[in-house]
């Protein structure tokens, strides 16, 4: 598998939550011939890898959503009020570059609101919010917006932000890292994977709907029923002018990321611990992290049936939630590394362990 090719690819393909597609069929062109592969009803993609046992499965779970928007009125102008798609920060989004996605085609276009030059001192010193902004794809009228571009209320709407190596080599930037890079690494993972033992029957599944409410990750965990479950993330990376070692701790470069914390789960401790040991054992550096705010899919796949261990490991990101982040090349491999060895190391006896008091 050409890592960079599938890097950019699968960051390039537009997802927002409800409109998915685009991802899931990057992930079947790769994975098409290595996994059996079935979509849960929501539309989650399950890629299942058999290795020496059915039991135990372990479930990596990366989301194919993307934060985006929807439109929900286009006015007699010609312009576009939209829904946001997932989570938001206002002064990220303006002058910014999306694509609507029409039934005729993509439709480009830019977030607008008031320009600076008109507006009252009050207003300069306060955030422009979200319902005061509109998109402008340069229709001159409703009707243009409807009959010549197609577009219509419910169309998804997605940043306009490639895939670009920096100057730096081990960096590169993309939208959608959040979380594309989830993706990725079970993808990797189960490349890797091929004409390898492994006591246990791998599930490789892209989420849907994950920034709208955890939607894919609760459907899915159904489908699988794992033993043992791993919300592959982006992190929430603090290695930048005005952030607090105590406000986020990783730092690209530094490793993977053990999430010990977030509002929708706490991390499995003997889970977090054998993942931490295993990543001594061969030489991978961690980090860990805790979010006050936020969850994952392993909020929901860990309350699956009767319960599932689990854990979340991400690799860190700069400036997620916003039109183009970053990461280091370095500790996404060191994750596929990482993720590799704990696949070969889960075997029935190792996940009875886990569920032991």
């Amino acid at each position: 598998m050409d890592r960079m090719a599938m890097l950019r690819e699968i960051t390039n393909a537009p997802g927002v939550p409800g409109s998915e597609r685009p991802v899931r069929d990057v992930i079947r062109k790769y994975l098409g011939d290595m996994a059996e592969i079935e979509l849960d009803g929501l539309g989650s993609i399950i890629c299942r890898k058999v290795g020496a046992a059915e039991r135990p499965r372990i479930m990596l779970a990366g989301h194919l959503d993307e934060i985006g928007f929807m439109v929900t009125k286009i006015t007699k102008e010609g312009f576009l009020k939209f829904q946001t798609l997932g989570g938001w920060w206002s002064q990220v989004m303006l002058a910014q570059r999306v694509v609507v996605q029409t039934r005729k085609g993509n439709v480009i276009g830019v977030i607008g609101s008031k320009p600076p030059h008109i507006l009252t001192e009050d207003e300069r010193k306060k955030t422009v919010e979200h319902k005061d902004m509109f998109i402008d794809v340069g229709a001159a009228s409703e009707e243009e917006a409807r009959e010549s571009f197609g577009i219509r209320p419910g169309d998804p709407v997605v940043p306009d932000s490639e895939f670009t190596p920096m100057a730096n080599p081990k960096l590169v930037m993309a939208k959608a890292w959040d979380n594309r890079v989830g993706c990725a690494l079970f993808m990797d993972v189960i490349a890797g994977l091929q004409g390898i033992a492994h006591p246990n029957t791998l599930y490789g599944v892209g989420t849907v709907q994950e920034e709208v409410g955890l939607r894919g990750a609760t459907t899915s965990a159904h489908v699988v029923d794992p033993d043992v479950g791993f919300a592959l993330e982006s992190g929430i990376a603090g290695d930048m002018p005005g952030v607090k070692e105590t406000e986020a701790q990783e730092k690209l470069g530094g490793g993977p990321v053990i999430l010990l914390y977030d509002a929708s789960m706490i991390g499995h401790r003997k889970l977090r611990d054998f993942v931490a040991d295993t990543a001594a054992d061969i030489g991978v550096p961690v980090q860990y992290d805790a979010m006050a705010r936020g969850g994952t899919d392993a909020g929901r796949i860990h309350v699956n049936r009767s319960g599932v261990p689990s854990l979340v490991i991400a690799v860190p990101a700069r400036y997620v939630h916003s039109h183009a982040s970053i990461i280091n090349l370095d500790d996404y491999d060191n994750t596929v590394k990482l993720l590799l060895e704990v696949i070969k190391r889960i075997d029935a006896p190792t996940a009875a362990w886990l569920r032991q008091d």
